[in-house]
């Protein structure tokens, strides 16, 4: 049974001329929570934070706590959300977990216990959910079970992948996911929805970050040299585009593409302080940036992903 979560508020699309930095304090007066996770929901609309005694619930807009779980021993390293549902995927963290680092418990917030469990002989990396399917990413593993009755649908092998990068997409029409091949810097996409697999050799370096658009027909890849980001077409394995980030090295930690495809936003950690940049590329060329929030010290880049006729 899956009922929504009460979470009130719109969404809205970013704008490349304006930053209004959020935030707040997920401890109290008396008692500090240390921060193990922080992951969006697959609408963006909302995102989950774990910490070491619970796990709270904000809305992005407006901005706010919404919901919060604490328990009076052990912490969260995975709160990964099904939308704005109240079935959570939960993996225990921190020094004291929960939960074993090696199960995933499907937690039913209504009846205020887990509902389900998956154990493995190895730690869980990462987590993914849609309305159909659980993912789960080992170093070397990827297990795929189905939602309802977390039956066991497909396993694939990867290559040593200690960050559990795997990207879901969340479209109900469409089953994909893309995740390490069995070499390094290669892509695996797999598209249950018309059982097809494509193979991409990305990147000559290791993978640091992949990315699904909403209905799982682009990937945008990058490696650990982090210079350039890459975009695929899943289906042929065509490369629609290259972006280059920038000539000097950088850890890619995340991207993320706008609903109607046309943007790239590519998260790094530059190493030095640096505005954030917001880019137009008709190809590979960009322009603009914006002012720096209080405290930031990444590197954020709005890159022009989908142009009428790719390259």
């Amino acid at each position: 049974r899956r009922t929504a979560i009460p979470l009130k508020g719109r969404n809205s699309d970013c704008s490349a001329n304006h930053i209004e930095p959020m935030g707040l304090r997920l401890d109290g007066a008396q008692q500090s929570s240390e921060l193990l996770y922080v992951g969006f929901n697959q609408d963006n609309g909302c995102f989950a934070c774990g910490t070491d005694s619970g796990f709270r619930i904000f809305n992005c807009d407006p901005f706010r706590q919404t919901y919060r779980r604490d328990f009076d021993l052990g912490g969260f390293g995975i709160v990964e959300m099904l939308f704005r549902c109240n079935i959570l995927a939960l993996v225990g963290g921190g020094r004291k977990p929960r939960y074993p680092t090696n199960k995933v418990m499907i937690w039913d917030d209504h009846q205020n216990r887990c509902i389900g469990e998956l154990s493995f002989r190895s730690e869980v990396k990462a987590v993914r959910m849609s309305r159909e399917r659980v993912v789960v990413v080992l170093e070397y593993r990827i297990y795929v079970y189905n939602f309802s009755d977390l039956n066991l649908l497909h396993t694939i092998e990867t290559i040593s992948n200690p960050h559990g990068l795997c990207a879901l997409c969340a479209d109900s029409q469409a089953c994909v996911i893309a995740c390490c091949g069995l070499q390094k810097g290669h892509v695996r996409a797999e598209l249950f929805d018309i059982t097809r697999t494509t193979l991409i050799s990305a990147h000559e370096a290791a993978l640091s970050c992949i990315a699904l658009n909403t209905d799982g027909t682009r990937l945008a890849t990058a490696s650990e040299r982090g210079t350039l980001v890459r975009v695929w077409d899943t289906r042929s394995g065509q490369r629609l585009m290259e972006l280059r980030r920038g000539a000097e090295p950088a850890v890619i930690q995340c991207m993320c593409f706008h609903a109607d495809n046309s943007w790239l936003l590519v998260g790094s950690d530059h190493g030095k302080r640096q505005p954030p940049s917001m880019a137009r590329c008709g190809s590979d060329r960009w322009s603009g940036r914006g002012a720096c929030p209080d405290g930031f010290t990444g590197h954020i880049q709005f890159l022009r992903a989908c142009p009428a006729t790719a390259p």
